[in-house]
């Protein structure tokens, strides 16, 4: 089964504050944005239990001129607390790399 990495320019995750961290995802072309996203495999529902989140946290927001989706959900420990593992956000999309896509 194919990975989301696959169809994709660019997947990257970074702080939207201390307290939340923001997802993007650029695909390489409408055919890749369509068939991910029909796929089912990019969902709040799917999100959410990847972070282990309240669905009801995450913000999906689909791009459809950029051909792009953002995801922003909270930090489970916030950023720069003592038991952070990444003060930035910059290693939260490892994921999201590879998602399997059902095509």
């Amino acid at each position: 089964m194919p990975e989301l990495w696959q169809f994709t320019k660019l997947i990257r995750s970074k702080n939207a504050g201390p307290f939340e961290l923001t997802f993007d995802i650029m695909f390489k072309d409408r055919d890749s944005f369509d068939r991910v996203l029909a796929s089912g495999a990019l969902s709040v529902e799917r999100i959410a239990e990847i972070y282990r989140t309240d669905p009801r946290q995450v913000r999906f927001f689909r791009m459809e001129k950029l051909l792009a989706v953002k995801i922003t959900i909270p930090r489970r420990i916030f950023s720069g607390d003592l038991r952070d593992t990444d003060i930035y956000g910059g290693q939260f999309h490892g994921p999201l790399v590879q998602l399997q896509v059902a095509v």
